[in-house]
């Protein structure tokens, strides 16, 4: 595989502006409304009636700090209140920017269409917070949200989901990893994984040879639109986290068997290619049910820049039966 743009794609791309230099971390946080601006525009033109479901911003208490969760519920037209299967959604950006706002409005309809709850977390962001500080924020509002489930008319017993995107899909991957081993999680466990265009590998980690494949990717696409090789590095060096470490690199985690399944979103142009699909092949071989979509000619975040396209209606399509997928498979 090569970097080979999807037509649509490339005539899209070939049309921005090219960059002076590449944007610095803090330039991409100063520049973020801007960047999400036409998709947060998409995703409001398809948001529900505001009677279908309410709002709730939450501050969840993580080691000393409040971290700010959205939570998104369904309305109910009992009088006595519905419960429904709960997803944590963890945001992307790098580790180093984003928000709850870049998916605020999707994930609202999911809530809807779903009949789920939806509890959006922020965490702490490098590199004024380095690794494992955002990964462990993430998993203390895993814990947070399975303990307030019941103020949110939410069962985990219904269903109990894992989600993101980029960064986010590192998260969800990771924090999968770590409650199955957990005990508070031996009697609610996790039952699915919504895992996009995820970082499974740190680049300067000792990688085995049966993934040795995963750096091809990190060549081919070293120049690839919305996330450069380049990009990756920065984000890598910033984040400051142990190459090796499983929780991070969660590829080189002992073993991948008895995890929740899976929904796996890879784009073609992407340096992250590889790595993800090494990840499906793992946990397929592990023996987790999986699902894995993929794009060819796609860049890593394209359903953000290009809402319109026609390989970003399929990703959001995809994602919104893969979501139903892992949903259909509660026992």
């Amino acid at each position: 595989m090569s970097l080979c743009l999807d037509p649509e794609v490339f005539a899209i791309v070939s049309r921005w502006p090219t960059p002076d230099h590449p944007p610095t971390i803090q330039e991409l946080r100063d520049n973020e409304s801007t960047y999400f601006a036409e998709v947060t525009k998409w995703q409001k033109e398809n948001a529900p009636a505001d009677s279908e479901y309410k709002v709730e911003d939450r501050m969840i208490p993580v080691d000393g700090v409040q971290n700010l969760a959205r939570c998104l519920i369904p309305t109910s037209s009992d009088e006595a209140p519905t419960q429904y299967p709960l997803m944590v959604w963890f945001h992307g950006g790098g580790y180093c920017v984003g928000s709850i706002n870049m998916d605020d409005y999707y994930l609202r309809q999911l809530c809807v269409k779903y009949r789920i709850v939806i509890v959006s977390v922020e965490y702490r962001l490098a590199p004024e917070y380095p690794f494992p500080i955002g990964h462990n924020d993430a998993y203390e509002s895993l814990k947070w949200a399975v303990t307030n489930c019941a103020s949110l008319n939410a069962s985990p017993s219904l269903g109990l989901i894992v989600g993101g995107c980029s960064a986010g899909g590192n998260l969800s991957a990771s924090v999968a990893l770590r409650a199955r081993d957990d005990p508070f999680f031996s009697t609610q466990p996790i039952t699915g994984q919504l895992i996009q265009v995820p970082q499974t590998i740190h680049p300067d980690a000792s990688i085995p040879e049966k993934y040795r494949s995963v750096s091809q990717s990190w060549t081919e696409c070293a120049y690839a639109p919305l996330l450069s090789r380049n990009d990756l590095d920065m984000f890598n060096v910033s984040l400051k986290a142990d190459p090796n470490d499983p929780q991070f690199s969660v590829l080189l985690a002992p073993n991948h068997a008895g995890l929740p399944p899976a929904v796996l979103q890879i784009a073609g142009a992407d340096p992250l290619r590889d790595e993800g699909l090494a990840y499906s092949k793992a946990l397929n071989d592990a023996g987790v049910k999986t699902k894995a979509e993929f794009y060819p000619g796609f860049p890593h975040g394209g359903h953000y820049a290009m809402p319109r396209a026609a390989l970003s209606q399929k990703y959001y399509q995809d994602f919104e039966q893969g979501l139903g997928w892992l949903l259909q498979r509660i026992e």
